[in-house]
């Protein structure tokens, strides 16, 4: 139920909130769409928030919106942005806690089995 459970996106009264008392200034690639207030008091900073489009992940947030979030910047990040390298891949979800999570030879999920011990190691003593 959208009203209550905020691990899914905004909730209304969020989303209601922000279009009453926010400025949308911005929508990244995937979608999140960030706000400042419209208002500011003498001496406060100004609120900057993002509602995600989404599942509420804070690794969505891409790094440029991050530093604007959190006031390392004051321009939007779209205004200086530069172009984008080859090499750069598109964004992939946190997948731990999830059945996509890497999981290694040996571990639980997989049988917990391990490769033996090669007998290569030495280990380290304070004496050697």
């Amino acid at each position: 139920m959208k009203i209550f459970t905020w691990w899914e996106g905004a909730t209304i009264g969020t989303l209601l909130w922000s279009a009453r008392k926010g400025e949308h200034v911005g929508t990244d690639a995937q979608g999140n769409k960030y706000y400042r207030s419209k208002e500011v008091r003498e001496g406060e900073k100004e609120r900057r928030w993002v509602i995600y489009n989404g599942a509420n992940d804070a690794s969505r947030v891409p790094s440029e919106w991050h530093g604007w979030l959190h006031h390392s910047y004051d321009e939007l990040p779209e205004s200086h942005l530069p172009p984008a390298k080859i090499w750069e891949v598109d964004y992939t979800p946190n997948a731990t806690g999830t059945a996509q999570a890497y999981r290694p030879a040996g571990a639980l999920e997989r049988g917990g089995q391990r490769a033996r011990a090669t007998g290569d190691y030495e280990a380290w003593t304070p004496d050697a």
